[in-house]
């Protein structure tokens, strides 16, 4: 586990907050605990220690931290003067986790500078942020528990972690209010791993058929019951992995999922049947030049090389010049001189099936899964996610959508009030390959690949800090490593790429599968940018 030294000013690359945040004190009277959870200073006497957070310092004043001291204090119930619909975005919260390594609630930035500057807790993991207090078991914090909800997705999965309380507004009603904290964006590699098997079962075909013939085997294998197949698979594993590491980040105590059934045969009720391409169709003519009288061919809008199905709704008519100039080439970049024509094209297409169905067959382990925590695990229709997202008045991402699911009533006052102004994404990259040789594009092998991945105390994909004595990139730069046996090996940055050797590298975090970035959510300042 990496560490910093107490004294050393944190780079911004790792707290990624807004400069001006940069001298706000975590001790100052006006606010809370280390982990923004105690009461008021201005509620406990100075010089006295409170429930969770450090002893006050008498000779000092209370003020106002930073534009969500309102926040802080409490005030977290709507305003009468405000519309409901009104979010704010904040700054993400950092997780905590006391001196025995337990989670305990999420704290501020500032807070966590704070605590790193005057040597009461250390860095426990770069990416996601993590820091560890050095005075503070779990049994001596105040942990309410935040709650987990996940909009899943067949290509990528929101997740948010949140804190409802019960506070009462100005105008004395009882309202519930639910605070986002910190928000993930998991993007999976599943078009990969579908693309790498397809890939592998061309190779393996050729060979059967090239080198001697070999009867196939796949007619003969028993599969489990719960079997899914490997793109599948991935994409309810990085969920459960994920699940897993925030909870061993944060005090989850309750999940919340939004559960979608889609019905595929009333999606595919208004798809084109292959009759109305080749006989019953009334024009006979090509849909790209209109021609009428020729022989027609049936055509794949996307070919068959770059994924298409040949469902339906992904053929057309066309004459046999325009299917012979086409090619694989996309409807887009082949249609690109005559946009009414792509529109008329397009237009026509129906919705492509697949992510429904991902998200129909993983449906019910991915519910098994998060049972298996032990935690209570709440279902709710995307309806309802729909709902809360239209009376909040917030644009569909899958971070906002997971901080939405579950019940909210705007029409009782309740709302959501803040949302994190940045998310961060974790992408699936995988640990590597088993594979023992790089093929050629024939599917014969090239290379030998080495036996070992770890080659002078790093492996491709660790994060590390480069400081590089001189030449173009001079300096200290921070990206992923991807290692040669010489020792010589290349980082990449959001600047670029270069070779430095491992002496001059340091270790901040093994390689754990995903790569790790944050943007920021619409309707806020900034652009995607790694750390």
């Amino acid at each position: 586990m990496t560490t910093f030294p107490a004294g050393r000013k944190t780079h911004q690359a790792v707290l990624p907050q807004q400069p001006a945040l940069e001298s706000a004190s975590a001790d100052t009277p006006g606010s809370r605990d280390e982990t923004a959870r105690g009461p008021l200073a201005s509620a406990r006497e100075t010089g006295r220690e409170h429930g969770r957070g450090e002893p006050g310092e008498p000779g000092t004043r209370a003020r106002r931290r930073h534009a969500e001291q309102a926040e802080n204090r409490g005030g977290d119930a709507p305003r009468t003067q405000t519309p409901p619909a009104c979010v704010r975005s904040g700054s993400h919260r950092v997780f905590v986790l006391s001196r025995d390594g337990l989670p305990l609630m999420p704290c501020h930035p500032a807070r966590a500078r704070a605590l790193l500057a005057r040597g009461r807790a250390a860095v426990a993991r770069h990416t996601p942020f993590t820091i560890r207090l050095k005075d503070r078991l779990r049994a001596d914090a105040e942990v309410t528990g935040v709650e987990l909800r996940i909009d899943p997705g067949s290509r990528g999965t929101g997740l948010a972690l949140t804190e409802t309380r019960r506070q009462t507004a100005p105008d004395g009603r009882t309202v519930t209010v639910r605070r986002g904290l910190v928000a993930v964006e998991l993007r999976h590699r599943g078009p990969q791993i579908h693309r790498a098997m397809t890939r592998r079962a061309g190779y393996r075909r050729r060979r059967r058929s090239a080198l001697r013939y070999r009867p196939p085997r796949f007619a003969n294998r028993a599969r489990r019951p719960d079997w899914l197949a490997p793109s599948l698979r991935h994409r309810v594993d990085s969920v459960g992995s994920t699940v897993a590491r925030l909870r061993r980040c944060a005090p989850v105590v309750e999940i919340h999922v939004e559960e979608n059934h889609f019905d595929i045969p009333a999606l595919s009720k208004a798809t084109r049947t292959a009759g109305d391409l080749r006989r019953n169709r009334p024009d006979k003519r090509c849909a790209y030049c209109g021609a009428a009288g020729v022989p027609l061919t049936v055509d794949h809008i996307r070919a068959r090389a770059r994924g298409g199905t040949d469902r339906p709704a992904n053929l057309l008519p066309a004459c046999v010049p325009c299917n012979q100039a086409k090619a694989a080439r996309p409807v887009e970049e082949f249609l690109a001189g005559r946009p009414e024509v792509l529109a008329r094209v397009l237009g026509g297409l129906r919705p492509f099936l697949g992510d429904a169905a991902a998200m129909n067959t993983t449906r019910a382990q991915f519910t098994a899964l998060l049972t298996g925590t032990g935690l209570p695990v709440l279902t709710w229709p995307g309806t309802l996610t729909s709902a809360n997202r239209t009376a909040m008045v917030l644009p569909k991402t899958h971070t906002l959508d997971a901080l939405l699911v579950g019940p909210l009533g705007p029409g009782a006052g309740d709302a959501v009030v803040r949302h994190p102004d940045r998310a961060y994404v974790f992408t699936a990259t995988g640990r590597g390959s088993y594979a023992r040789t790089t093929p050629d594009r024939h599917g014969f092998p090239r290379l030998l690949r080495p036996r070992q991945k770890r080659h002078r105390g790093f492996a491709s994909g660790d994060l590390v800090r480069a400081a590089v004595p001189k030449g173009r990139w001079a300096g200290v730069h921070t990206g992923r490593v991807s290692v040669r046996s010489t020792g010589r090996h290349g980082v990449t940055t959001p600047l670029g790429r270069f070779n430095v050797s491992y002496e001059n590298l340091r270790l901040l975090q093994k390689a754990d599968g995903f790569a790790y970035a944050w943007r920021r959510e619409p309707g806020t300042t900034g652009k995607e940018a790694a750390e």
